[in-house]
């Protein structure tokens, strides 16, 4: 009994595959129809796709404040210099990097960055470049007067703003972008990843370009200026102290050299005298010199160990992977492009004729 039903389930499956052999058969016109409009859009999209070259560098950011006063703690008090114990300054947590990179101030300083491209015989600015020099590529077009459309529309009836940074009587500290930065600013978002890997601690920066060397001048560019910010938010504290004591040890300078004078000039004047009023007199001057000497000496003391600090407090950067122009292209992949579309093409047939199929069954149920 069981050998009988698996023989029929089997004769079933059969004549399954062989009904549907034959239906893709009795299609293979249409099969082949889409397969062939899908294959020419594939290549066509393969062929008109920009090139883009891609650039990277990875590296390691100091997490954590060193520990110089420890280990010269004992050397410098000989000294009489105070290392202090303290860290120094504020962190800012590599996880944050990223949000530096999209932030304003940084990209306008990477619309201003001069790179060097094919054709041009001087180096031009990333907003120059994209704003006179710029081809856009036939996709690129099509995509942004179709998808992009309403963008253009809404764009143009809202008019760009005027750059008002120069207007007088504006807040400096306020930030002015125009229209055509606000798009640079979008494009450069895409061009531009930054990412932090929490387990090994590195920080991955990668920049897009249509050329290789321009892909890496923006990279190297833009590695710099992320090293900057961090270092200055890093050392600020400190520097600022700095200044203070600096300012400081300046001006008790001035009263230590005037005491200093009043006193040697005092005793040249006063040599031979040995009168109870000349003694007082110069014991006053000693002591006034004596308070500004301690003062000045610790304050000298203190100028030295805030240099160190500021050296201390300064973020260090280990590059394991250095910014090289990439030799390869990174997009387009034209041969798997071409094998998606004809892929989809290929699907898409398949799907029309089992949907024509099943909807012409359909209509004969209906009719019964």
């Amino acid at each position: 009994m069981n050998e009988i039903q698996n023989n029929k389930s089997t004769q079933d499956d059969e004549i399954d595959l062989l009904e549907l052999a034959k239906t893709l058969w009795s299609g293979r016109r249409t099969i082949i129809k889409y397969t062939f409009i899908f294959a020419c859009i594939g290549l066509f999209i393969a062929i008109f796709t920009p090139k883009e070259y891609t650039a990277k560098t990875i590296m390691v950011p100091q997490t954590s404040g060193s520990k110089l006063g420890g280990s010269l703690g004992g050397l410098a008090a000989m000294a009489g210099i105070n290392l202090g114990g303290g860290s120094g300054g504020e962190v800012i947590p590599p996880s944050l990097y990223p949000n530096i990179v999209k932030s304003i101030p940084f990209k306008l300083e990477l619309l201003q960055t001069k790179l060097n491209f094919k054709g041009i015989d001087h180096p031009v600015s990333y907003q120059d470049y994209y704003e006179n020099y710029h081809e856009v590529g036939l996709i690129n077009g099509i995509k942004k007067y179709s998808i992009g459309l309403p963008k253009l529309i809404i764009a143009a009836i809202k008019g760009e703003n005027t750059d008002t940074r120069k207007t007088s009587g504006v807040d400096d500290s306020i930030v002015w972008v125009s229209l055509n930065e606000e798009i640079l600013f979008k494009q450069l978002s895409e061009q531009i990843s930054v990412s932090f890997d929490e387990i090994d601690g590195y920080i991955d920066l990668s920049v897009k370009m249509p050329e290789a060397l321009a892909a890496a001048e923006l990279a190297k560019k833009a590695q710099t200026l992320l090293q900057d910010a961090v270092t200055r938010f890093k050392v600020n504290k400190a520097e600022v102290q700095l200044k203070f004591i600096e300012a400081r040890f300046s001006e008790t300078n001035k009263v230590f050299k005037k005491k200093q004078y009043a006193l040697t000039a005092f005793e040249d004047n006063n040599m031979n005298l040995i009168s109870s009023r000349s003694k007082s007199r110069r014991m006053q001057l000693e002591a006034e010199y004596n308070l500004v000497y301690g003062v000045h000496s610790q304050l000298a003391k203190q100028v030295e160990a805030q240099k160190i600090q500021v050296k201390e407090d300064t973020p260090v950067f280990t590059i394991l992977e250095p910014v090289s122009v990439p030799i390869l292209k990174s997009k387009p992949n034209r041969p798997l492009i071409l094998i998606i579309w004809t892929f989809l093409g290929v699907v898409l047939g398949i799907g029309l004729i089992f949907g024509k199929k099943t909807l012409k069954g359909i209509k004969q149920r209906a009719k019964r």
